[in-house]
């Protein structure tokens, strides 16, 4: 089973659980990686968080059970709803009308279908990589949370970063590197729940943690380095590459471990950076 194919299996486990508390974590493995990594690539891939996805297709079935007769509370409880007021909020938030509408002749709703993934051709030219092992190194910096639901597209992480840059701790960090990897590091790390994820502006150094700086400590792993020039808004794209590209037919797959964005660049306007992911070969079939 390649790492498509295991995607798709992935999303075949949330649709049958739709009317349940399915567990992404379960779905992770099934994907064989982390629950972050799953959630991660799942949003670049389909452009649309689990979250979302998962209440879009609660919502479209449950238009088909409104109007074949079912109630809106028994609806609301079959899809795993508090409340009717809870449930009326997501129907509207996915169709635009309230539930008790969608049981009339001539209402516009909307459909979401499932979800596939397959692998297509780009022809966005070359993508440039290496893999490295690195030992285990130590970072000072800053960091803040990260919501990849509420903020999927990381647009707070332009804030942290203007932030730190005005406060003078942008200058202060980098001033610190005085072993590898050189340059800032973006790291964004933490454990198998995504709501615990963090992400770190920090360099790598030997020098002493004082307030307001923490020490992370990245382990020893393979990494897949991509490099890359360009301005601030193509990282964005690079990712998105990384994912939908690479990582289907590269042989490897996500393994639990830090992501890091390292910026070498020396000017603003032209900007060297690297994405650095996790990695392991591909598993075989289970």
């Amino acid at each position: 089973m390649d790492w498509i194919d295991r995607m798709n299996a992935a999303v075949a486990y949330i649709e049958e659980h739709l009317t349940e508390d399915f567990d992404v974590e379960e779905a992770a493995a099934i994907a064989h990686c982390s629950s972050y990594h799953f959630q991660r690539i799942f949003g670049a891939m389909a452009s649309v968080t689990v979250a979302e996805y998962v209440r879009r297709r609660r919502m479209s079935l449950a238009v088909a059970d409104l109007r074949g007769g079912l109630s809106i509370l028994d609806v609301a409880i079959k899809y795993g709803y508090s409340s009717p007021t809870s449930f009326n909020r997501a129907f509207q938030s996915v169709h635009g009308i309230p539930p008790s509408l969608a049981k009339l002749d001539g209402v516009t709703v909307k459909s979401f279908t499932p979800i596939s993934f397959t692998v297509t051709v780009t022809g966005r030219g070359q993508l440039n990589y290496r893999i490295e092992d690195k030992p285990t190194f130590r970072v000072l910096g800053i960091s803040t949370p990260l919501d990849m639901e509420g903020d999927p597209e990381m647009g707070g992480l332009y804030q942290f970063w203007e932030a730190a840059e005005s406060s003078g701790l942008t200058a202060q960090i980098a001033a610190l590197n005085d072993t590898g990897p050189r340059g800032l590091l973006g790291v964004m790390t933490g454990d198998d729940d995504l709501v615990d994820w963090q992400y770190c502006l920090a360099t790598a150094s030997t020098q002493p943690a004082s307030e307001p700086l923490e020490e992370l400590i990245v382990e020893a792993a393979t990494w897949a380095i991509f490099p890359f020039e360009g301005g601030p808004k193509t990282i964005g794209a690079l990712w998105e590459r990384i994912i939908k590209e690479w990582m289907p037919t590269s042989g490897y797959e996500y393994t639990r471990g830090p992501e890091i964005e390292a910026y070498l660049g020396d000017t603003p306007s032209v900007e060297k950076y690297e994405i650095w992911i996790p990695i392991t070969p591909a598993s075989p079939d289970r």
